[in-house]
């Protein structure tokens, strides 16, 4: 079995393993939210590929959920409005409202566990 050369890229970000309380909320999360690919495993286990297919990875339940602490990733989203949106109808919360960093604009939320992850957008009209 080889290795997707979308996820093999020499020091790239290419695996995560994200802690949950609950894996089936924190993938439905991920799923609806960013539109994450997730892949139900035996024995409940269920991993992800993300967005761009560049970062895979799986859900934990061994980890302490980092919450504000920690490594924090940022996920580029279209409309943070719109994400904010989908990130509280999926179990997600404000952490810090979007805020302007030079030309982008930046949001904190928590997932279903209580990571806190951000979001962020480019200068309207700007699409990744």
């Amino acid at each position: 079995m080889s290795v997707d050369p979308r996820v093999a890229r020499t020091a790239g970000v290419s695996y995560l393993h994200i802690p949950a309380r609950d894996v089936a909320a924190s993938a439905q999360f991920y799923e609806e939210v960013f539109g994450w690919e997730v892949d139900s495993r035996p024995g409940g286990a269920m991993s992800f590929s993300d967005g761009t297919g560049h970062v895979i990875g799986r859900w934990v339940t061994d980890q302490a959920v980092a919450g504000r602490d920690g490594l924090r990733a940022y996920i580029y989203v279209d409309d943070v409005d719109e994400t904010l949106a989908a990130a509280r109808s999926h179990g997600g919360q404000l952490v810090a409202a979007p805020y302007a960093e030079g030309t982008l604009t930046i949001a904190l939320i928590s997932d279903p566990a209580g990571n806190v992850v951000g979001i962020w957008q480019g200068p309207a009209g700007d699409s990744a």
